[in-house]
């Protein structure tokens, strides 16, 4: 059945079964009554391309007695109120032939994005289309390239406050993901309406937030500043980072502390250090735990936040503007850094001793 898991989970919880490869043949009824639905069994095949098709087994049709039914039908992208010679070019599939950078289609005043342009996906994607369909527009309209598009903006900040002080928390639970409260599920089947999630309270929140593993926070390493005493690899719960001489890839993944076998995660090469080693960290399985840069004697490791900045909408998204540098966090001064206290202005002199 193509939905969610999530969304068969629920099901299953509410005692709904899932039956597979029924395919709706008929309604049953009785004096205008609806009294059953039949269904056809089928199986998938699929062909060389790797298409799939639903072939009748044979077997006997599946009969459900049943007052009501609820027909999904699934969605379709359906554009039938476009006509087809006003420049609009379509695929085979009915979907807008589209600039995936700039969601622009092949008629230059109209774009697409989401559902709309790829099939369905998600709410955080499509919404990534209309924010560079927007950025396309405003070019559009200010007489500019909209396949010239403003650079986003990175930065990295350091996370470091102190000698063992840092902005962010490196104790990571090990705890598998909660789930979110449910209403007692015969309150909640019968209300249609009711919430069924009760959401996290205040402790429940605090325990999952524990899960954060810090991906935005990076380890940066300055080969300048190490002094090769390995005791950030000595430290390491994962055993991700090795010292040792640099090489081809496949050979140099091999050499490892621990092998990187997922070749599809570059490896954090340093340039060579005084021995002529180079540091080389296996980022795949990195917990961001922070101990390699709270060991490290010279401060050659760092963890520092990373910072993205897209370009909006706007005066910014066009070449007479410019995104604005990124602010920096604010950072207690350190002991021997004190601002001076300010000094208080004296009070102005009386006229009698202005005349003195």
């Amino acid at each position: 059945m193509k939905a969610s898991p999530w969304e068969k989970e629920d099901a299953m919880h509410e005692g709904i079964p899932i039956l597979n490869n029924l395919v709706p043949k008929a309604f049953t009824h009785i004096g205008g009554r609806l009294t059953g639905a039949t269904f056809e069994k089928v199986r998938a095949v699929f062909d060389e391309q790797g298409r799939r098709s639903l072939v009748p087994t044979g077997e006997p049709d599946a009969h459900f007695d049943c007052d009501e039914v609820l027909v999904a039908v699934g969605q379709d992208n359906s554009f039938p109120w476009i006509e087809r010679d006003i420049g609009i070019e379509f695929d085979k599939w009915g979907l807008p032939a589209i600039d995936p950078s700039t969601m622009q289609s092949t008629l230059p005043n109209v774009f697409f994005g989401g559902d709309a342009a790829f099939g369905p996906k998600n709410i955080i994607w499509a919404v990534a289309h209309g924010h560079e369909a927007a950025v396309s527009i405003d070019r559009m309209l200010n007489g500019e390239d909209i396949a010239s598009r403003p650079a986003s903006q990175t930065s990295l900040i350091s996370q470091k406050m102190g000698i063992h002080q840092w902005i962010y928390d490196n104790s990571v639970s090990d705890d598998r993901r909660l789930r979110v409260p449910l209403r007692d599920l015969s309150a909640a089947l019968k209300n249609i309406k009711i919430e069924v999630e009760l959401g996290f309270d205040p402790q429940l929140a605090f325990q999952e937030a524990q899960r954060c593993l810090n991906c935005d926070v990076q380890t940066v390493f300055a080969p300048k500043l190490c002094i090769e005493c390995d005791a950030c690899m000595d430290i390491c719960p994962m055993d991700c980072i090795s010292f040792t001489a640099n090489g081809d890839e496949d050979e140099l993944r091999q050499r490892l502390l621990a092998p990187a076998l997922n070749v599809t995660q570059d490896l954090y090469v340093s340039d060579s250090l005084k021995t002529g080693r180079v540091m080389v960290k296996d980022e795949d399985v990195c917990l961001h735990c922070g101990l390699c840069a709270e060991r490290c004697p010279t401060g050659a490791w760092d963890m520092q936040k990373f910072l993205f900045e897209t370009t909006h909408a706007g005066p910014g998204c066009r070449n007479a503007g410019a995104l604005p540098p990124l602010p920096e966090p604010p950072h207690p001064p350190s002991p021997e850094h004190k601002p001076k206290a300010k000094q208080k202005p004296k009070p102005a002199p009386a006229p009698d001793q202005q005349a003195a």
